[in-house]
């Protein structure tokens, strides 16, 4: 494909590339607040990644780990991914740039987890990632996915 991955650094360019996601109308999915609440410029450990096209931002998620002693969905109970705010500008869609993120997130080895939008499910499907078994207490209405790398199952209470 030619292009790869990378960690955005948190500083004003990349907020001025995050306002034309959220021109787009998909405002639950705008990092804009997130990156003005870690504004530290050049930040190395943004949480932010994404796909570049030439030099402007076509596709990008946020990816956290989450500490093995709040795991509720894996066994055994590990440190995982939650991916969040996959999001690929409208003309960029279906040119596998968001397959490229997902499969970014997956070379880290570590159990998945993510909340879909709605619509998105054949997509999250074609990436391996199943539904939990629902859960009221710890799912609270969000309809997650997970993705097991090899040696790991859900979690059964």
């Amino acid at each position: 494909m030619g292009v790869k991955v990378e960690r955005l650094k948190v500083n004003f360019k990349t907020l001025e590339e995050f306002k034309k996601f959220k021109e787009y109308g998909i405002q639950e999915l705008s990092m804009l607040e997130d990156l003005e609440a870690n504004m530290v410029d050049n930040d190395s450990e943004s949480p932010f990644y994404g796909v570049y096209f030439g030099d402007k931002l076509v596709a990008r998620m946020s990816l956290y780990q989450i500490n093995a002693k709040f795991d509720r969905y894996f066994y055994p109970p590990q440190n995982y991914l939650e991916l969040w705010k996959l999001e690929v500008l409208p003309d960029y869609q279906g040119k596998g740039y968001g397959k490229q993120l997902v499969e970014f997130a997956k070379s880290f080895g570590l159990p998945i987890k993510t909340n879909p939008r709605v619509k998105s499910s054949d997509f999250w499907e074609k990436m391996n990632f199943t539904n939990v078994e629902y859960d009221m207490e710890r799912d609270r209405g969000e309809n997650p996915l997970v993705w097991y790398p090899e040696g790991v199952e859900a979690q059964h209470s």
